[in-house]
């Protein structure tokens, strides 16, 4: 199995917990930015972590759970049971430095993403408000995006933080795009990991991830709650027929912008569609 697929570790409690170099041994994602942990809690159980020098944007993917953090109280969140409801998650940003705790109070998936902390956010609940669902794509390249975190949001010193929704038959991540280059305004390099899941949940999609020099070709087939790293190169999710595909992104690299080059036999695509 390819080192880039990372299966869940179980079916409750911590199932992923993806570091960065140096942190956790066999769990490190063998870079230097994007942390990401996911939890499945049943009604009463709890998370809780230290930020260190990390900021924080925790999602509840689905489900509720009384969040507290950096000394405040938020009361508890979350009202989508479903995560193919397609509401914007309720989520919250803790800047490093700070603690966290979540306490379920039904059954929910909770998704903790980290990057480098610079001090320069507070505390906050950054959704549902002011996130909202858009179209993005034609065709059999067409999805729905909740930008969480994404930079036309000043929200985190670090993270970008997305969420897709891909309809059955169709691709995303598409055409094939990198950002692996700190060669800004051309480029940002950014790490990036994808947090998969599938309705009906015993399916499965597909995605590459690949340089143009071919020193990196994985193709991999994700099932439901599988995360898939992605250190460089272009990367691209295929939903097959009957099975819709959700991810969720996190980002993060030295500078807090999303900038991409499609991959040259493929920008055609893009060009006729924004034509």
């Amino acid at each position: 199995m390819s080192d880039l697929l990372r299966k869940p570790l179980g079916d409750t409690g911590r199932v992923h917990h993806i570091t960065v170099e140096g942190a956790q041994g066999p769990l490190s994602a063998g870079w230097s930015y994007v942390g990401f942990d996911l939890y499945r809690l049943r009604p009463g159980e709890v998370a809780q972590d230290d930020t260190g020098d990390r900021e924080v944007i925790l999602v509840l993917v689905e489900g509720k759970a009384d969040i507290s953090g950096a000394g405040r109280d938020f009361g508890e969140l979350g009202d989508r049971m479903d995560v193919f409801d397609r509401t914007p998650p309720h989520c919250v940003y803790l800047p490093n430095g700070t603690g966290w705790s979540a306490r379920a109070t039904t059954e929910c998936a909770l998704a903790v993403c980290s990057a480098p902390g610079h001090g320069g956010h507070d505390a906050q609940i950054i959704g549902p408000a002011g996130i909202s669902l858009e179209e993005r794509g034609k065709g059999g390249n067409t999805r729905y995006i909740n930008n969480i975190a994404m930079e036309g949001r000043d929200v985190a010193d670090s993270l970008l933080v997305t969420e897709v929704f891909t309809p059955a038959g169709n691709w995303s991540s598409y055409p094939p795009h990198r950002h692996d280059e700190d060669d800004y305004p051309n480029m940002t390099y950014l790490e990036e990991t994808y947090y998969h899941r599938l309705n009906p949940a015993q399916g499965y999609g597909h995605q590459r991830v690949w340089t143009e020099d071919g020193s990196l070709d994985e193709t991999m087939s994700v099932s439901n709650h599988d995360v898939v790293l992605v250190p460089r190169g272009h990367h691209p999710c295929g939903a097959p027929y009957g099975y819709d595909m959700y991810y969720l992104n996190v980002m993060a690299g030295p500078l807090r912008k999303w900038r991409f080059k499609n991959h040259p036999d493929h920008d055609w695509i893009y060009q006729r569609d924004m034509g």
